[in-house]
């Protein structure tokens, strides 16, 4: 699409330069008869082609808005060999719960806030083991450092941008210390996690309400999760699209222990995109460092060129692990997002953190000594392989089903699906017929 434009356009420059030169060169070309024939017949061929351009940009951007937007399994795309939950989302983890909140304000607030809870309790008198992953620390997440020391979770999580994640933590603070039983609660360790949507956000307004975050909160709840330009996703981009919120899910075979592995990702990185091994952001001539490959003088392309961005990754199973296998899980996180094309470049904030809902290992608050039973060590790699196909196809999610966004002054288009189904099918991926 871009190409066909750019074509178009250096052709009508050169018609312009024909019909100039031409004028030029032959004086008062005005009382020449020929001359003006020509130069009439060169301007008007000028002006046919630029309608015709602009209609044709018209009619592609047209087509970009109302193309479907489809998840990964719809184009083929299912990473790994695990079959996914009920509804391919971390909700398919018993008890997990989804909030979103989606702030459109005018033409500069484009953003949100997501929240997950661990299950349908208080989760600071009934806490869940967790663990937390560094890939790249360029970012902020807040409420980890006592994650690492004492392994667990007591709040539920939230996602925000850049500039809000103070103000969604204090929101959450007040909520939760106005739950029952938390009269005499003295310290809370709330956590939240960002990404930076400062291209189509005006991130220095800092527009997330203490009301938005309680919504959220409050209308959490299990089943299908919405995806893309959605919640703290709204004006997040990834590898120079549109992305947002994606989410996926895997069960294993009774065999493995018949648990659930549930992701959800909020993406906003870069890198060189590819999709189960497709090089999708190449054949799209929208990758990172495109302008030093190309050699290409005082341009810079639609993509971060340096790959910059962040994403959090929320793992979540019902398989019951100690928070020092939790550690592991979350490292492996990294693998899923390797997948997709990130090289975790050095603006990149990558977080990952996880958590287990099984009853046989969550920790009561003021207990004086903990039972519990735990899955071994030898028993980890099916897990393992689940989250690492879920993360991947998470972030294709994110992807696929967000939409074009318009907020700040920019607009960042969703991948075309279209193309991205062409490539596809040139590589070996078994695309459905739509």
């Amino acid at each position: 699409m871009m190409d066909q434009s750019n074509n178009q356009y250096s052709t009508i420059k050169f018609e312009a330069k024909v019909a100039s030169k031409m004028e030029m060169t032959n004086g008062n070309s005005s009382t020449n008869p020929m001359n003006v024939f020509l130069q009439r017949i060169a301007l008007h061929r000028l002006a046919l082609q630029l309608i015709a351009m602009l209609a044709g940009l018209s009619i592609l951007h047209a087509t970009a808005q109302d193309e479907p937007r489809v998840r990964a399994r719809d184009l083929g795309v299912a990473p790994g060999i695990f079959s996914p939950g009920t509804n391919n989302a971390i909700t398919d983890v018993a008890g997990v719960r989804v909030g979103q909140v989606t702030l459109r304000k005018g033409d500069k607030i484009r953003t949100g806030v997501t929240a997950i809870l661990p299950h349908a309790g208080n989760p600071y008198r009934s806490r869940v083991p967790a663990a937390f992953h560094v890939g790249n620390g360029f970012g902020k997440f807040i409420g980890t450092t006592q994650i690492t020391e004492l392994g667990e979770l007591e709040s539920p999580i939230l996602l925000t941008c850049t500039l809000c994640v103070w103000k969604a933590a204090d929101a959450m603070a007040e909520w939760m210390l106005a739950q029952p039983d938390m009269q005499e609660v003295r310290s809370l360790n709330v956590v939240v996690g960002e990404t930076n949507d400062g291209r189509l956000n005006d991130i220095r307004a800092r527009p997330i309400t203490a009301a938005a975050v309680r919504t959220a909160l409050e209308n959490a709840k299990s089943g299908p999760v919405q995806e893309g330009s959605v919640g703290a996703g709204t004006g997040t981009t990834a590898f120079g699209w549109k992305a947002g919120i994606g989410t996926s899910s895997r069960k294993l075979p009774e065999s493995l222990g018949g648990f659930t592995v549930g992701v959800l990702v909020q993406a906003n990185y870069g890198g060189v995109l590819q999709v189960a091994g497709a090089p999708v952001g190449r054949e799209l001539d929208r990758y990172a460092f495109q302008n030093a490959i190309a050699a290409r003088e005082n341009t810079r392309g639609l993509a971060d060129d340096r790959g910059d961005g962040s994403i959090i990754i929320v793992i979540a199973t019902d398989a019951p692990l100690s928070d020092r296998n939790l550690q592991r899980l979350a490292s492996r996180g990294m693998m899923g997002l390797g997948r997709t094309g990130s090289s975790a470049s050095n603006g990149s904030g990558d977080y990952i953190l996880a958590f287990s809902t099984a009853e046989s290992v969550r920790r009561q608050f003021d207990a004086a000594r903990l039972q519990t039973t735990e899955l071994a060590n030898e028993q980890m790699s099916a897990v393992f392989q689940a989250s690492v196909d879920a993360v991947e196809e998470s972030v294709y999610n994110a992807l696929f089903m967000a939409t074009t966004e318009t907020g700040n002054g920019q607009t960042v288009e969703a991948i075309p699906l279209d193309q991205v189904r062409k490539i596809l099918k040139a590589h070996g991926v078994d695309v459905p017929a739509q």
